[in-house]
């Protein structure tokens, strides 16, 4: 039975792999200092900090994994010094000295960001940076750290997630979906065009990068193609919960309300419109996913059908009063993933030695 090995696997990604992962013939261990949102998930848990070595060890040696999936990290834009992200560099530091003791293993996914770069910034080639917060400064020392490896003896893949969104996520998506519900997201002309992930779709990237052969020491960026404009996503998300299209305002209203947000967060109060949100809504940031779709293939999911799966998951677990079509008001025994794993992403995972 292969043994696979997630650090990280009660967040937003890790939950939704381990769902689509535990239909399989595998034995699965989830390391993360936070207990599973799912209680069908705590059986595969066991609790470890990424940033102690000797207590992660043990652990991991004990379960002796063939495949890791690195997904372990500090995530949110509030830190102010590059310490706070010790879990992105550090944390992986210590992965990697690990793995180099681990006879058994045969693959590591190393989970960067697409922050290693700035919006709008579009890399020459994977070993290019230029990122605009402490937390892409981050990003860039663990791949660094990854790409200084001598002599594995397994394989490695950097992956770097685009803006990935459905069924258990947090910031910043979860609040778009919530501003687009209460009606207060507006067309104001200047959006930009991004590249987005549907959950479903980036949990069967992953799974077909475990077991695709001839791909180590290689970067993918993870998201859905073709990329689409912010504001016609808001549209689709809005029609879906029956409140039409969205409304048009000048973007004079917006760039007020954006200073309006940077003062009252000096304040400490938060406001859903900053200068920086205005900025990543404005800013084009179409990202490269060829060499995914080289790999993994076209998707199981639209968007649409992941725009009515997230919905459907808001509705239980966020209380959106919506009425959608084949959705009871009352929860059903298939309201905790609704993504569809068991005939749209279970490729079954195989280890393969390159």
């Amino acid at each position: 039975m292969l043994k696979i090995l997630i650090t990280g696997g009660s967040g937003f990604v890790g939950t939704n792999l381990i769902e689509s992962l535990i239909q399989d013939n595998v034995q699965i261990l989830n390391i993360d200092i936070t207990q599973p949102v799912v209680e069908s998930h705590v059986s595969y848990w066991r609790q470890a900090d990424i940033l102690d070595r000797k207590s992660l060890e043990d652990v991991i040696t004990q379960f002796n994994p063939e495949i890791i999936v690195h997904l372990a990290a500090v995530t949110d834009l509030d830190g102010k010094t590059l310490s706070y992200y010790r879990t992105n560099f550090e944390g992986t530091k210590n992965i990697i000295d690990i793995a180099a003791k681990l006879r058994s293993l045969r693959k590591v996914i190393y989970t960067s960001s697409m922050y290693v770069c700035q919006p709008g910034f579009i890399p020459s080639d994977y070993d290019t940076y230029k990122p605009h917060t402490l937390y892409g400064e981050s990003k860039v020392k663990g791949e660094q750290l990854v790409k200084a490896i001598a002599n594995p003896n397994y394989n490695w893949i950097i992956v770097r997630p685009t803006s990935i969104w459905g069924p258990w996520f947090k910031i910043p998506y979860i609040d778009f979906f919530d501003v687009v519900y209460k009606g207060k997201y507006v067309n104001f002309g200047k959006t930009c065009t991004k590249t987005y992930g549907y959950i479903g779709n980036t949990v069967f990237q992953l799974r077909q990068l475990i077991s695709a052969e001839g791909i180590h020491e290689r970067t993918f960026y993870l998201g859905d193609h073709p990329a689409i404009p912010i504001s016609d996503w808001a549209n689709e998300i809005s029609v879906e919960m029956g409140k039409g299209n969205i409304k048009s305002v000048p973007f004079a209203l917006i760039r007020g309300a954006a200073i309006a947000g940077d003062i009252l967060g000096s304040l400490k109060i938060k406001f859903p419109m900053t200068s920086f949100r205005l900025t990543n809504m404005t800013t084009n940031n179409v990202l490269p996913l060829d060499d995914i779709y080289q790999v993994a293939g076209e998707l199981p999911f639209t968007r649409l059908e992941g725009v009515h799966n997230t919905l459907k998951w808001l509705k239980y677990y966020r209380g959106y009063n919506i009425k959608m079509k084949d959705v009871p008001d009352l929860p059903s025994d298939d309201v905790l993933f609704v993504n569809g794993y068991s005939d749209k992403t279970t490729t079954t995972v195989r280890a393969t030695v390159q």
